[in-house]
Formats: C-alpha cells, sequence, structure tokens
C-alpha cells in the first residue's frame, strides 16, 4: 500500500570518521613540501634527458614527451570498470560530495559519459577540457592530440577539499560492451592508455550482480599489462548480495579475471560497498569495514610515496629514452658501413629496416651493459618511426657532445645510475621509518615495495 512507501525514511548514512583517520583529513599538518625535490627533478630531465629525448625524437616513438606540468602533479587515481558499478558513487563517497551540487551524477544507466578529474581547487567550479587541454601549467595539455570530439568529453571540477591537496581522481565513462569505438568520436582506448600510463592507483570497479567479462573489458585488461603492481580490483556493492551469493560471485571473478591478469601473484581484492548509505542490515559489516580501511591505506601509501614514484617514473623514462637513441645510433651506423659510394641509400636502408635482425641491431643493443630485453621496443614501431623521420636526419651518438655541455649519452647515464637514485636517496632521509608498519595496518604479510615497479 502506498502509505508504507511514505514511511520508508531515507536511508541512514553511515558514519565517516574512519575515512578521516584514515586519510588524515583532520590533521593540520603542512603538506611535506617537496619543491626542492622537484627543482632537481625539473633540472636533471631538462639537462640530461631532455636534449637526447629530442635529438631521437623519441615523443614520436612513444607519443610521451614529459612536461613541467606532469613532473610537478599529484599522484592520479584512475576509476575504471562497467557502466553502472558505483565508479563515480565512490568518488562522491571518498570526498563527501553527495547532497553537494558539485557530487557527480549517478544512477542506473550510463551516467558518465566524460572523462571527468576531480582535482582541488579554492572554490567549486567546473572546467571545460579545452581550457584545461590549453592550460600547459596542468598535466594534461598532452590529451589535444585526440582531438576536438574527445575535448567535449573531458571536464574538470575543482573542489576545496583537503584530499585532493594532495591526490587528483579521474572518472571514466563506463566501459560499455558491444559497442563499438567509432560510435564515440574518439580512441577510446587511446585516451584510456593515457590515463593508465600516467595513474598511480587504478582502481577497476565491479557490480557483483552483473559480471560478464566482455570484450572491451578484455581490452581494457590488455592495455593494464605491465601496470599490474597499481591495479586493485574493488567488488562494490558487496552488501547487496547473501554471504553464500557473494563468495561465489567472488570467485567468478577471479576465474573470469585469470586469463587476463597473467601474473605470478593474484591482484588485491577488495570486498565492499562504497557509497554513504548504511549496510545492509544481515551482511558481514565489519569485512566490509575493514577491506575499506585497507583501501584507503592503500591509497595513503600512494600518497606518501608519491615523491619516490615519480622519481621512478622519469628515471624508467630516461632508461627507455636511452635505448631508443641507442638504437637508433645502431641503425645509423649499420647504413653508413652499408653506404657506398654507389648505392641507393633509400633501397639499403629499406633493407635494415625490413630485417634489422639480419644486422644484429637488437642484438647488438642488448650486449651493452643494463639493457634489459622486455624494454626493448618492437622492430615494427621503427619502421613506422623511420617512415616519418629520414634516417639521415639523425647524427650518430658519438657526435652529440660538445666541449661545455659533455655528451648527451653520458649525460644520460649519468642521471639514470646516480643521479635520479641519489635523489630518490635524499628523500628517503627524512622520512619516517614506520611508513609501512603492519601493527597499523595489519597488513599480516611482508610489506613489499609496491612502488619499485616491476
Amino acid at each position: 500500500p502506498p502509505e508504507e512507501v511514505e514511511d520508508a525514511s531515507e536511508p541512514t548514512k553511515r558514519d565517516r570518521s574512519h575515512l578521516e583517520n584514515t586519510l588524515k583529513l583532520n590533521e593540520d599538518k603542512p603538506a611535506d613540501d617537496f619543491s626542492g625535490v622537484l627543482q632537481r627533478l625539473r633540472k636533471i630531465y631538462h639537462a640530461s634527458i631532455k636534449p637526447l629525448e629530442q635529438s631521437y625524437r623519441y615523443n614520436e616513438l612513444r607519443q610521451h614527451e614529459i612536461t613541467d606540468g606532469e613532473i610537478t602533479s599529484k599522484p592520479m587515481v584512475l576509476f575504471l570498470g562497467p557502466w553502472s558499478v558505483g565508479k563515480s558513487s565512490m568518488i562522491n563517497y571518498l570526498l563527501g560530495l553527495d547532497n553537494t551540487p558539485y557530487q557527480l551524477y549517478t544512477g542506473a544507466e550510463p551516467t558518465t559519459s566524460e572523462f571527468t578529474v576531480i582535482m582541488h581547487g579554492p572554490k567549486l567550479k567546473t572546467i571545460e577540457g579545452i581550457v584545461m587541454a590549453a592550460d600547459s601549467a596542468r598535466s594534461f595539455s598532452p590529451l589535444e592530440k585526440f582531438g576536438q570530439n574527445f575535448l567535449e568529453k573531458l571536464i574538470g571540477i575543482e573542489v576545496p577539499h583537503k584530499l585532493l591537496e594532495r591526490v587528483t581522481f579521474v572518472d571514466t565513462p563506463g566501459i560499455i560492451e558491444n559497442r563499438k569505438q567509432q560510435e564515440r568520436g574518439y580512441p577510446f582506448n587511446d585516451v584510456c592508455q593515457w590515463f593508465i600510463d600516467r595513474a598511480d592507483l587504478i582502481f577497476v570497479v565491479f557490480d557483483p550482480t552483473k559480471l560478464d567479462v566482455g570484450l572491451e573489458l578484455e581490452m581494457l585488461f590488455r592495455q593494464l599489462k605491465g601496470r599490474e603492481s597499481q591495479i586493485r580490483i574493488i567488488l562494490n556493492k558487496a552488501d547487496s548480495l547473501a554471504t553464500q551469493e557473494l563468495m561465489r560471485v567472488y570467485g567468478a571473478l577471479f576465474w573470469s579475471l585469470a586469463p587476463l591478469i597473467n601474473v605470478t601473484e593474484p591482484p588485491r581484492v577488495y570486498v565492499s560497498s562504497f557509497w554513504p548509505h548504511e549496510y545492509q542490515p544481515d551482511t558481514h559489516k565489519d569485512l566490509f569495514l575493514k577491506e575499506e580501511i585497507s583501501l584507503l591505506e592503500d591509497l595513503n601509501q600512494v600518497i606518501e610515496n608519491r615523491m619516490e614514484n615519480k622519481i621512478a617514473f622519469i628515471r624508467q623514462h630516461a632508461i627507455r629514452v636511452r635505448i631508443h637513441a641507442l638504437l637508433v645510433d645502431r641503425y645509423l651506423q649499420t647504413y653508413k658501413d652499408k653506404m657506398t659510394f654507389f648505392s641507393d641509400g633509400e633501397l639499403v636502408f629499406r633493407d635494415i629496416v625490413e630485417d634489422p635482425d639480419k644486422f644484429f641491431i637488437f642484438k647488438s643493443i642488448l650486449a651493452k651493459t643494463n639493457v634489459s630485453k622486455f624494454d626493448l621496443p618492437n622492430r615494427e614501431a621503427y619502421k613506422d618511426f623511420f617512415g616519418i623521420n629520414p634516417i639521415t636526419s639523425f647524427k650518430l651518438l658519438s657526435q652529440q657532445c660538445s666541449y661545455m655541455g659533455g655528451c648527451f649519452l653520458e649525460k644520460i647515464e649519468k642521471a639514470i645510475t646516480r643521479e635520479l637514485p641519489d635523489l630518490l636517496g635524499s628523500i628517503g632521509l627524512g622520512k619516517k621509518p614506520n611508513v609501512l608498519s603492519c601493527d597499523i595496518t595489519g597488513c599480516g604479510e611482508t610489506p613489499k615495495n609496491r612502488y619499485r615497479r616491476p
């Protein structure tokens, strides 16, 4: 009868104190000041890495130039997953945006069609994607390359929230199975990849009531390869199922993800219900709350280790730039050796690009010290690369030296082996040793350094 419906009051809200304690939102201590370290990091990048990057046009191979905005940007947490699994609700919950004018839209249909970046600002305001991409001080200017259609689907929200002083959230459109990329009007997978490559933590969210792992999700996990240490899987809305059913779904989730994530240890799965309402009666509230606190500790850890992550990221970038430079140098050297007065340069070079193994190009790089075969780009990439950049437009590494500035190769090697590790060591000294203490987190296992990227 209708009277009863009238009676159904607003569901009660759950206590938020664990959020504030775990994420240290009540502490008035100033955020760590890393401006000195960031200045040194920028200096190393501009002096020792960028010259080689530009000289060998690395950005045309990987499409990844590091901007100053990216060096100084905050850690980024990316929310991915099928539509309507509660990604936006989770962000609203973490930031306490419910029933404020700036809560993200949520609902049963696919509601988020944009990539929404939630960042810190003095007052609540929305920023158009076109404006975000135009502002080089932000780390989003490289997104311009995905075209105007995409920028219309990018939106920024500034919120004056303590957590956002230290981290930025990105909400993504739900993955809609059986939907062609063309219908979106922009390269959805490439945009996802751009965010995945830069995210410090990736939350892949699932709804236990509709677990279908379709093509678009498979594609997504293919893109997450190599980023396993950043992935956390969230089985959201866990209080909507009875225990037995939940156990089944948990098993099914692992079963369907196993072929997609082939790593030695399974990814961490958090089972809880991330929204402000009280847990449903007769469900495992204690478990859900513990899981939620673990997830918040995970998030806090990423914030605490943001400088280490940043330096490690720049160093990884430098290693790739160095390998690229060694390869281009090797292609060029081979070309010069093969060229005679009578040969047709075009043909000679085509022969080398078509079959670099015949000339031991990749093998000779592996013979050099500290190059891992897992870091080598693939051969096909160089066909495209030299299709745009003629080999004759490059100089040999041995010629990239100046009397005052030293040699490009030596400088990048010094950055990789000495300067960046020293910078990393210098922050370690000021850190409190108890960051990974298991007394607090009850992690019950030896803490691994999750931030050393495998």
